[in-house]
């Protein structure tokens, strides 16, 4: 009887501090699998992110309208320099000619 209430405390012992073991194990499995969740919207986001990026860097063939689009804008704002330079060479031209007959008359 006596090494039957040994064997019988000693495995109650066992079953106790094995539930306890079973109980953290399930406890951080449960932690483990918020964990993986979390890092797994990270990664998600970070791989959205990552396409997105390449997205951008990828160079897109441009295309004929853009091309001449571009090309005109880029023609128009040449005209204009142009036009504002010739007006500002007229000016001065007219400015040194009034101040060379200002210097005659004295």
């Amino acid at each position: 009887h006596g090494e039957y209430k040994v064997t019988k405390v000693s495995k109650e012992q066992d079953v106790k501090y094995k539930g306890e073991e079973a109980a953290e194990l399930s406890k951080s499995l449960g932690e483990l699998g918020a964990d993986l969740q979390s890092t797994q919207s990270e990664l998600d986001a970070v791989l959205d992110y990552a396409s997105s990026l390449r997205a951008q860097c990828v160079e897109k063939p441009e295309t004929y309208e853009e091309r001449h689009a571009r090309r005109e804008a880029e023609l128009a704002g040449l005209k204009e320099a142009l036009e504002i330079l010739d007006t500002q060479a007229a000016m001065l031209q007219r400015m040194n000619k009034g101040r060379r007959g200002a210097v005659r008359d004295q």
